[in-house]
């Protein structure tokens, strides 16, 4: 399988502007420059997209996870920052809330600490991840 994105720039780097689409049409000519980047503007940046690619990524590893070892996933959500310094991703920071059934706290930080190891996406960064998980119990 394989996926694809397009990234279309024009102008300079300050003052110009791309525009960003995906295979899906899930963004379609999505905005982004420098200002989407290193200030504030509208529009997205790559570190943003990384972001919601290693919140997915990571939250459909888990929920696999979970589901294998027999237990029932009501929720997960997953808030991915990603740490931009000096030209380079230093790190990424997955915070997760789960409400999942019949599961022990200590279950459930083992498979929180094997998805954010083996989702493909932590496998694709060359950088630190890291993670915090609560588990809401019934």
């Amino acid at each position: 399988m394989k996926r694809n994105a397009t990234a279309v720039w024009e102008g300079s780097l300050k003052e110009g502007n791309g525009k960003i689409s995906t295979q899906s049409t899930v963004l379609s000519n999505a905005q982004y420059s420098f200002k989407t980047r290193f200030e504030q503007g509208n529009g997205t940046n790559p570190e943003e997209l990384i972001a919601a690619a290693h919140a997915g990524c990571f939250t459909m590893q888990l929920t696999a996870y979970l589901n294998e070892a027999g237990f029932t996933v009501a929720s997960i959500e997953t808030k991915c920052d990603v740490d931009f310094q000096d030209g380079s991703v230093v790190g990424s920071h997955l915070s997760v809330l789960s409400r999942v059934d019949d599961i022990s706290t200590d279950k459930f930080q083992e498979l929180v600490k094997k998805a954010e190891t083996t989702c493909p996406i932590s496998r694709l960064l060359n950088t630190k991840i890291t993670s915090n998980a609560t588990l809401v119990l019934p």
